[in-house]
């Protein structure tokens, strides 16, 4: 019986262990669900307000794009009278551009005349200055443009004397002397231009390589509308201050420079647009300048194109241009043609002016040199002339005889 009755009292409790076992483990699995129910919940509401706050920073960041922040980001309002003007006219900046000095190539005595000079520019500054630093890459197009139209130059005037050469020679009163010089001067106008060609080649290779570096050195000074105090100027009041002060400094700190061999210059509008530009768009300058851009006119609010009757009227005036030259030198080579004929007619008659201006001379003068000399004087001369024609009637008659001999001779 007591055996009995202590299994059924373990059957008892070993079933009562398990029905509380299996409540906990329903309760587990149900509280389970319920925390994976709301790990799903929770994300959906994170990404709608991850959703909700990317729109309302969209729309503050669209709302912020505007005239104003542009204005804020580039740090600078205006430039105007050689100066960048900052904080709405508050604060203006001048910039000097230096010219350095190869250090390492000096000797001793120019290093330390360099160094002193450096000292004394130092202890007599009065006011802050920045020294600013701009890597470049070397822009060879405008020496290649200069080049180019130096060699537009060489190439017409020996084309003009390639046609100059070719009169000469239809023409047969030059003198081997005379076409020998133009021959002279085309092969040396020749050998500019294949030299100049060969200069724009290269140039034009080294400007393609990138590499090609080049440092520029600045020196920023700032004047703030705060040194003023609170008198009431307005905005040109306070700019023409600005820039009489900033000028002043400028002119003295060029001064100081120059005594360690550093050369300088204040930046004009322009240029200064084109530091901020080199600046700004260190990328896109490289490829597209601030010089091609203002020629291009990108910075005008429209553009429109030639018109077409002007277009060409220019071409007519180009090809009027061109005929005018060509006839101006062929009136030129007639005059010269004209000239040198009457110059040789007067070189083959020189002989009969000169006694015919002697008998004249004699003739006027018969007063001072006596009557009878005089008319001496002209008869001789009546003599020689006589003589000189007789001489000349011989050496046409002699020609003629052998011209006809020839002529004979040949027939034969």
């Amino acid at each position: 019986m007591e055996n009995n009755t202590l299994t059924t009292m373990l059957s008892v409790v070993l079933a009562f262990m398990i029905v509380i076992l299996v409540i906990l483990l329903v309760v587990y699995f149900v509280l389970r669900s319920k925390a994976n129910k709301k790990e799903k919940k929770e994300p959906q509401a994170k990404s709608e307000e991850i959703s909700d706050t990317t729109k309302d920073k969209t729309k503050q960041t669209t709302a912020e794009y505007g005239k104003q922040s542009i204005f804020d980001f580039m740090e600078f309002d205006d430039i105007i009278d050689n100066m960048i003007e900052q904080k709405n006219g508050r604060r203006f900046i001048m910039v000097v551009e230096c010219q350095g000095v190869n250090y390492d190539l000096m000797s001793n005595v120019e290093k330390v005349s360099v160094e002193e000079g450096f000292q004394q520019f130092l202890n007599t500054l009065r006011h802050p200055i920045q020294i600013y630093i701009q890597t470049r890459t070397v822009n060879l197009e405008s020496s290649i443009e200069t080049y180019k139209a130096r060699v537009k130059e060489i190439e017409n005037k020996y084309k003009d004397l390639e046609y100059q050469l070719k009169k000469m020679k239809e023409a047969d009163y030059y003198s081997d002397e005379q076409i020998q010089k133009v021959e002279l001067e085309i092969t040396r106008q020749k050998n500019l231009l294949d030299y100049g060609i060969d200069i724009i080649r290269n140039t034009e290779k080294m400007s393609k390589n990138k590499n090609v570096l080049n440092k520029k050195y600045y020196v920023v000074i700032a004047y703030s509308a705060d040194e003023l105090g609170n008198n009431n100027y307005d905005k040109d009041e306070v700019r023409g201050m600005a820039f009489s002060e900033l000028y002043t400094k400028a002119q003295s700190l060029i001064r100081t420079l120059s005594s360690c061999s550093v050369t300088g210059r204040i930046l004009n509008s322009l240029e200064l647009a084109e530091l901020l530009y080199m600046a700004y768009n260190r990328d896109e300058a490289e490829t597209y300048n601030l010089e091609k851009e203002i020629r291009a006119g990108l910075m005008e609010m429209y553009s429109v194109s030639t018109d077409v009757f002007e277009k060409k009227l220019q071409l007519l005036d180009k090809q009027i241009q061109d005929e005018a030259i060509d006839l101006a030198n062929q009136n030129i080579e007639k005059a010269k043609s004209k000239l040198q004929k009457m110059a040789e007619k007067k070189e083959e008659e020189k002989d009969d002016l000169v006694q015919q201006m002697a008998k004249l001379i004699l003739e006027e003068n018969k007063d001072y040199i006596g009557d009878e000399v005089a008319q001496e004087a002209i008869r001789e001369l009546e003599k020689q002339l006589e003589e000189e024609e007789k001489k000349e009637q011989e050496k046409k008659t002699k020609t003629t005889r052998t011209r006809r001999t020839k002529k004979e001779g040949s027939k034969a």
